[in-house]
């Protein structure tokens, strides 16, 4: 049976992982089930029309996507597969240390997923390393309220 929602994850350290996981536990305790799955091994047709996605990625080097998710990146940039009937919302990792490119790895997301047509729900979640929080507590807060606005994955629950 397939899950009701797919958390794709970039990471370079692991604390994607880590947030990925408190928010697939916490959708758990409503009733959503829910797959990790890490970039490296995806392609464009992970995306399937009528489903919901969670991005949940860091930033690395000059407001790159994290390694793990360079090619799934590039292959989405090059393909350009039509999105229209997905849906995502997505959680970005970054440090406002670093202005110019705060979280842009998940900005870069949620650009070119909406530019193929994808639809985000809510409001993007972008998590400060800078300001002391932990993200994944930070992370369930945001997707407690995500939540409540995405209406596939409540009538799934």
């Amino acid at each position: 049976m397939q899950p009701d929602l797919s958390i794709l994850v970039g990471t370079m350290t692991g604390t994607a992982d880590i947030v990925a996981e408190e928010v697939r536990d916490w959708l758990a305790g409503q009733g959503v089930a829910s797959e990790i799955r890490s970039m490296v091994d995806l392609d464009p047709a992970v995306f399937e029309a009528g489903r919901t996605y969670l991005i949940c990625t860091s930033t690395y080097g000059q407001g790159d996507v994290p390694d793990n998710a360079r090619d799934f990146f590039a292959a989405l940039e090059r393909t350009r597969p039509d999105l229209a009937g997905v849906t995502f919302g997505l959680i970005g990792l970054g440090d406002s240390t670093y202005k110019e490119t705060f979280c842009f790895g998940g900005k870069r997301f949620e650009r070119l997923l909406t530019d193929l047509g994808a639809t985000l729900l809510g409001e993007a979640f972008y998590h400060d390393a800078a300001d002391g929080t932990l993200p994944e507590e930070e992370a369930v807060t945001w997707v407690a309220d995500w939540f409540s606005a995405a209406e596939p994955l409540k009538r799934a629950a």
